[in-house]
């Protein structure tokens, strides 16, 4: 799954840029140009897929752009984590399970997971690899749809 969301960009009455997520109603921020407001608002989508995943929620799958809005991606490594968590819950696997097959401790398995913590890529790289999966890594502009 790709973890772009389509976000809005408004200006306000300061001329600020404020940036909100239809799919991610947690998400808003502002930034004094566009450009900051898109680099603000991935921090905030990032943040807010966090909690849904601390909570123990399924984060909403991003909606395609509509006429005018941006899509912005998750951070990278937030991305790789959700995906991971993702194919995990799809096919059953508990850490521990995914754990014996990557010869690693649970306690591994749980930070490569965990949204909050600064894990390596290619280890998730490699858990992804366990239970069948890739990671594709692509750049793009910011472009309004």
């Amino acid at each position: 799954m790709r973890y772009v969301y389509p976000v809005v960009i408004e200006t306000d009455e300061d001329g600020r840029c404020v940036a909100t997520a239809p799919d991610l109603p947690e998400a808003v921020t502002d930034g004094g140009s566009l450009q900051e407001a898109l680099h603000e608002m991935s921090e905030a989508l990032g943040a807010a897929l966090a909690g849904y995943v601390l909570d123990g929620r399924d984060p909403p799958r991003p909606s395609k752009a509509r006429r005018g809005q941006y899509s912005v991606p998750v951070a990278p490594l937030l991305a790789a984590k959700l995906a991971l968590r993702a194919a995990m819950r799809e096919q059953g696997i508990s850490n521990t399970a995914l754990a014996r097959r990557l010869d690693v401790t649970e306690a591994v398995v749980r930070r490569l997971v965990d949204p909050d913590h600064a894990s390596r890529l290619d280890g998730i790289v490699a858990a992804l690899s366990a239970v069948g999966h890739h990671l594709v890594i692509e750049d793009r502009k910011y472009l309004a749809a």
